[in-house]
């Protein structure tokens, strides 16, 4: 019992680091009677920001919702380009908005979370049905009560509690995971070319939770796991700029199930089962990995 209550405070406090060195959240944290906060909060920019999207489309992320010049695209790269000195045009958003607060469970849990409820909290909220927030806010409902495909577990938290026990349900209640997010100590060009400085670190994970930002009036958390052959990488970057990052990247290695109209195979000019598909994952991003046993 003391040590199991120990393991989760250690990784409570691993999460709090974690979301405290994310970098420039997609919310507002937003409660009744924070009038001004409510006033100014404009979640549609980063509706509109298609970084996440590709990520959190899955295989639902179709090329007729991408233009051909939009820049947050360029998060797709095959394992090939895996090598020191390679040099690829790489997209890492920067927001200039307020951090992210993941409220409490108790916060959390006295406001509805569900789209049939969405009328109540445009009222409750002050914002009209027509308004960018509510838009952002049905974006966000609506993704979170997706069905998951097969073989995966999904969940959205919007609580810090709510996070870390869907996170211990889905890798074992005795099982100690860290953390890993990609980050930077500067503020970032959002697109621009980046080599990789050293040999990209594997961390081996057979299973692992991808925890994506959507747009809200608080901080909300669609995650997303499942076991397979994936594969988890660090990759130190250099911009041509002179900015540095660390960052953590995905590839996934059996695409052959893929919509063929996935955009990452335009990007990458391929298609479904030709190869591995690889991505960055944002800096405002929480991926969570076992520790090895």
């Amino acid at each position: 019992m003391g040590s199991g209550f120990s393991s989760w405070c250690f990784t409570l406090c691993l999460l709090l680091a974690a979301l405290m060195c994310a970098q420039d959240s997609n919310a507002r944290r937003v409660t009744k009677g924070e009038g001004d906060d409510r006033n100014n909060y404009d979640p549609s920019s980063e509706a509109s920001d298609g970084h996440d999207q590709w990520i959190n489309g899955g295989h639902h992320a179709k090329t007729s919702h991408v233009d051909h010049m939009d820049p947050s695209v360029h998060i797709f790269f095959t394992i090939d380009n895996l090598k020191i000195g390679k040099s690829l045009p790489i997209y890492f958003s920067y927001k200039n908005s307020t951090k992210s607060y993941l409220l409490s469970r108790e916060e959390a849990n006295s406001i509805p979370f569900s789209s049939q409820k969405l009328p109540y909290l445009l009222e409750l909220f002050s914002f009209s049905k027509d308004s960018p927030q509510a838009k952002a806010m049905e974006y966000t409902l609506e993704h979170c009560e997706r069905e998951p495909i097969k073989g995966e577990t999904r969940f959205c938290a919007t609580s810090l509690e709510s996070m870390l026990d869907s996170a211990r349900g889905f890798f074992g209640l005795d099982t100690n995971f860290k953390i890993l997010t990609t980050s930077s100590l500067t503020k970032l060009t959002p697109l621009q070319n980046y080599t990789i400085l050293e040999m990209p670190q594997e961390i081996f994970a057979p299973k692992f939770i991808a925890c994506h930002s959507l747009p809200y009036l608080y901080a909300v958390f669609y995650c997303h796991g499942q076991e397979s052959k994936n594969r988890l990488f660090q990759i130190s970057l250099g911009g041509e700029n002179g900015e540095k990052v660390e960052a953590v990247a995905v590839c996934h290695m059996d695409t052959s199930l893929w919509d063929a109209d996935h955009v990452s195979f335009r990007v990458l000019k391929i298609k479904p089962g030709d190869s591995p598909v690889c991505h960055f994952f944002p800096l405002d991003n929480l991926v969570w990995v076992p520790f090895p046993a």
